[in-house]
């Protein structure tokens, strides 16, 4: 590769998993990251732009309901429509949701409390290219932390997300079944990300930017990025960072 594929990740006022983005995006040699302040309204160029983790405008309101109309958002909207790859986290699942970029809601998990911990996913959809790469004979352990991670939509919706294999991971057990059983904050169908029709938005509750470095215990996370990495830019792209390491 010739030239650098440039990743924004957008930082909103609240916004505190964006280094984390950052970090965990940057082990590919010919990736660069820059963060973008939601008051821009320049991508820079980005090819794939994420928004991170946190608690954007304090989540007052409602998570992601006031970060949807920062200034940044009106050219993620646009870049979103072009066909441009966006990627939300937790808090960026949540503005992808208000922005009508994804569908369905994030509302408060059933147990009315803020959820922290490590949760088994399965990886459903076998198109998605968040997901396409992984195996589905497996679990990845992806770090939840959430108060508002309830997914729903209407039953319309939820059919059309399952014909259309477009939800990307479930909740599950350490073994791989989805039940309520196993089922963290109430989600409907243990959802626990979707993508759009167009295949180019993704929304995911777990944070596998947490679980992307051995010094962190837990590598799952970097299962994932390298998956989505290599389906978006190319199998070299995940090659060059392990020769790099």
């Amino acid at each position: 590769m010739s030239s650098k594929i440039r990743i924004g990740v957008i930082v909103f006022p609240g916004s505190n998993c964006d280094q984390d983005m950052v970090d965990a995006l940057s082990v590919y040699p010919q990736v660069e990251v820059k963060k973008l302040w939601h008051k821009s309204a320049n991508l820079e160029g980005s090819q794939l732009i994420v928004l991170p983790g946190g608690f954007s405008y304090g989540d007052y309101l409602r998570s992601g309901a006031i970060a949807r109309f920062s200034p940044i958002m009106t050219e993620v909207i646009r870049f979103a429509s072009q066909g441009g790859f966006v990627f939300g986290v937790c808090n960026g699942f949540q503005i992808l949701c208000e922005s009508h970029l994804l569908p369905g809601a994030l509302l408060h998990n059933t147990s009315h409390k803020f959820i922290c911990e490590n949760i088994p996913l399965v990886a459903a959809s076998s198109t998605a290219a968040i997901s396409a790469s992984l195996k589905k004979d497996r679990t990845y352990l992806i770090p939840i932390a959430h108060g508002e991670g309830r997914y729903y939509a209407d039953e319309a919706t939820i059919k059309n997300l399952q014909d259309e294999d477009r939800i990307i991971f479930k909740y599950s057990s350490a073994e791989g079944v989805v039940n309520q059983e196993f089922n963290p904050n109430g989600s409907l169908n243990n959802i626990a990300g979707v993508c759009n029709k167009g295949m180019n938005v993704f929304g995911m509750m777990p944070h596998p930017e947490r679980a992307a470095d051995s010094a962190l215990g837990n590598t799952d996370g970097r299962l994932i990025l390298d998956g989505f990495m290599q389906q978006l830019f190319g199998e070299e792209l995940v090659k060059a960072q392990s020769v790099s390491m």
